[in-house]
């Protein structure tokens, strides 16, 4: 079995149960934050909905730098609508999971570098990238986002078991 089959089942279960908070993100509340040193409700949210296209980024390049010398920083424009928000997530989770059935053992053991202004900032094989930098990266943010949604009075998901909202999985 290869180590994209092996992800694959652990990938769809962690971007249904990011779709399923995702859909519950009020559009009217994007501008909230709970805090004044927080990220608002929809670039918290937008941000969540964009982490799986960093799968691509990863497969399909060497290195990435969010601050390129000479050119403007890796920025992306927060969503206007919870529609919006889907829309996005969804194509990208669609572009990921294509990459990942094309992806080779062997490129899953390459190296891939995260750079800001030239600058290295890691270096890792892709199976740690993707393990810590996409996976691990997204399950934080989306509990972050849960937490959002209790402050907010939304019901919150059950994810890996049941929420005070929701008895079950």
């Amino acid at each position: 079995m290869s180590l994209s089959e092996m992800i694959m089942p652990e990938f769809e279960q962690e971007m249904a149960h990011t779709r399923r908070t995702l859909e519950r993100v009020p559009e009217e509340k994007f501008e909230w934050k709970p805090h004044e040193k927080s990220s608002s409700l929809g670039g918290l949210a937008t941000h969540l909905a964009n982490i799986p296209s960093w799968t691509t980024h990863t497969f399909e390049k060497e290195e990435l730098d969010i601050a390129p010398p000479g050119a403007p920083p890796f920025r992306m424009e927060q969503a206007k609508s919870t529609a919006d928000l889907l829309a996005a997530f969804d194509k990208n989770v669609a572009d990921a999971r294509a990459t990942l059935a094309g992806a080779s053992d062997e490129r899953w053991f390459g190296k891939w570098s995260l750079l800001s202004g030239g600058n290295t900032i890691m270096t890792m094989p892709r199976v740690a990238v993707m393990r810590g930098f996409v996976m691990s990266h997204l399950i934080h943010h989306r509990a972050q986002l849960g937490v959002y949604l209790r402050l907010l009075d939304v019901p919150v998901p059950a994810i890996y078991g049941p929420s005070a909202d929701e008895g079950g999985f």
